[in-house]
């Protein structure tokens, strides 16, 4: 069985944007949600980007040594390869966020993306819902429009709770 491979628009290193402290930055390609006002439209197309394999992202990763985030794009379009590397990445005990345009409510539905449920196994915050322009708000942590919500998946797989549980900031 091959490597799986990622559409990969770009790799930042060392960013304190996406999630907090230093961390490394995977933005991948593709996003059907197409929110008006999106930071990133460049990130729509599912062709963008190149084609990478686990390995090679795994290389950047541990030379930095950071805690992982991955954007885009949207992950969940990709979640059945992004598990594969989530899996190596939580091998080598970093944290990991995953902003996506989904609601978590639809990322644990029937009809989610193939391969989410694994995904969301080794997320720690889930950054969930569509960007809203109406709803931008600069002064949020971590998030463009106050629609979006800081999920503490870790939190809810502590707890055995369903219900979601909002990531704090612990600084």
């Amino acid at each position: 069985m091959s490597e799986p491979r990622l559409r990969v628009l770009r790799i930042v290193e060392g960013t304190s944007v996406d999630g907090p402290g230093l961390r490394t930055s995977i933005y991948f390609a593709g996003c059907a949600h197409h929110c008006p006002g999106c930071h990133n439209p460049q990130s729509w197309d599912f062709g963008a980007g190149s084609p990478m394999s686990v390995a090679e992202i795994m290389a950047v990763i541990d030379y930095n040594g950071a805690d992982v985030t991955f954007s885009g794009g949207d992950p969940f379009y990709q979640s059945t390869a992004a598990a594969v590397l989530a899996a190596e990445i939580k091998k080598r005990g970093l944290g990991l966020w995953v902003f996506t345009g989904f609601l978590l409510d639809e990322l644990l539905a029937a009809e989610a993306p193939e391969g989410a449920r694994r995904l969301l196994e080794y997320v720690d915050v889930l950054v969930d819902g569509p960007y809203v322009a109406a709803l931008r708000d600069t002064s949020l942590l971590f998030r463009g429009s106050s629609n979006q919500r800081l999920i503490d998946l870790q939190a809810m797989r502590a707890t055995g709770t369903t219900a979601p549980i909002l990531w704090s900031p612990s600084f």
